[in-house]
């Protein structure tokens, strides 16, 4: 593909749609991340719930159940993951169907019939989207697998020898970590989202920049405004009297 087929191929309203897509996403994802260090949100919240939950479990012997908490999350994880070569496999097999998927999307598309070197671009668009969502929701794995290290090897309660400031050092520390895990898993997810969000590009470029702020709107009102958060923030006031 040469300089000027790919001038024809990439468009300006393309440009700004991609513009559009990749500001929300990553625009968010720094919003995000800047807000939850300076107000309270369902990942700062979430994160005082493990604090709780490591210092507590630093006070029992028998740590069954939060063995098999910390391997239910490892398992969302990697589910997730699993799902994401799945459906990296399926793209690669659509460059093969390109005439037969383009000719039952060309009724749907609103500006201008759509080009098999299109169609192939956006594919690898959503790959590498997939992929990073892949590569995320290995890395939330084997930061779990460290969380569980961590629990495995934590002090016993009747364990003599041990300061209360160490123990609650350990706690921070694993909740930290499992936090990290945490966090990995939420950018895969709002990598799924994302792709959902691109998707919409098939039907038209005002399709995937609508769908894009739609995407924005949607975690921003589940991880700052949701009933959920609300529920979770009185929980913790609860919490944190009854300790």
């Amino acid at each position: 593909m040469d300089s000027r087929s790919v001038a024809l191929l990439i468009n300006p309203l393309d440009l700004t749609t991609l513009f559009v897509f990749f500001a929300c996403w990553w625009g968010y994802a720094l919003y995000a991340q800047y807000n939850s260090k300076r107000r309270a949100c369902l990942v700062s919240v979430l994160h005082q719930f493990r604090l709780a939950w490591m210092s507590r479990l630093l006070r029992r012997d028998n740590r069954i159940a939060d063995a098999s908490v910390m391997a239910n999350l490892e398992r969302s994880s990697l589910f997730f993951a699993s799902s994401s070569l799945l459906i990296i496999a399926g793209l690669f097999t659509a460059f093969n169907y390109s005439e037969k998927a383009l000719g039952i999307i060309s009724d749907f598309y609103l500006l201008a019939p759509m080009s098999q070197q299109e169609w192939e671009l956006k594919i690898i668009v959503l790959v590498v989207i997939f992929s990073y969502a892949f590569f995320t929701f290995t890395w939330s794995v084997r930061q779990y697998n460290f969380c569980s290290v961590l629990v495995g090897s934590a002090p016993l309660a009747t364990e003599r020898g041990i300061e209360d400031s160490e123990r609650e050092l350990y706690a921070r520390h694993m909740a930290q970590i499992c936090s990290l895990a945490a966090n990995q898993f939420n950018y895969g997810l709002r990598a799924y989202y994302f792709a959902m969000a691109f998707c919409g590009w098939f039907l038209g470029p005002y399709f995937c920049m609508a769908a894009s702020v739609m995407v924005v709107a949607v975690l921003y009102r589940r991880e700052f405004r949701s009933k959920t958060f609300k529920t979770l923030s009185r929980g913790l006031v609860m919490n944190s009297n009854a300790t």
